[in-house]
């Protein structure tokens, strides 16, 4: 029998004799419910920067919570919609610096970056990109870049990034 998550509150949900029956007395210690306070709607702020490329679609640059800052991904674009042209490079200096002023504007930074998406549109743009992006991330957060058939508005690179608020 699998282990029970602490969360689930089977103990409401079967009577005594039936919680006897179906979990052995060396599993019950699983079953107790926690206290944690239930998250809602109203935990989360969206988060929209003047400085930072207005989004492409029906979304916010982010949205923070009490926990995290999830912010969307970054396309090479200024904070008037027009796209970035220059090396790999400067491409991902662009994107960075939009994380940075939509992280300014949820009152974060990216030094409290704590895990980093990174798009491709061809691996073969890795190490220009990321000479550029080790400048901005010193801390070393967890990272995964992959390669994608096509990004929005056929650009090369689109970074996300999730930090601590």
């Amino acid at each position: 029998m699998p282990l029970l998550r602490r969360a689930f509150p089977i103990r409401a949900l079967l009577s005594s004799t039936a919680r006897r029956s179906l979990i052995p007395a060396s599993r019950s210690h699983f079953l107790s419910v926690t206290s944690t306070p239930v998250r809602t709607m109203a935990d989360m702020t969206t988060v929209f920067s003047k400085d930072a490329a207005p989004p492409a679609g029906p979304y916010s640059h982010a949205i923070k919570t009490p926990a995290a800052i999830y912010c969307s991904g970054q396309i090479p674009c200024d904070s008037n919609g027009n796209l970035v042209e220059g090396t790999i490079g400067e491409k991902t200096a662009a994107c960075i610096s939009n994380l940075k002023a939509v992280l300014a504007a949820a009152g974060s930074s990216i030094e409290r970056v704590v895990k980093v998406n990174i798009f491709l549109a061809d691996m073969s743009l890795f190490a220009d990109m990321n000479k550029e992006y080790e400048k901005w991330f010193t801390h070393k957060p967890a990272r995964s870049c992959v390669a994608v058939k096509e990004l929005p508005k056929a650009v090369d690179v689109e970074i996300e990034c999730i930090a601590l608020p």
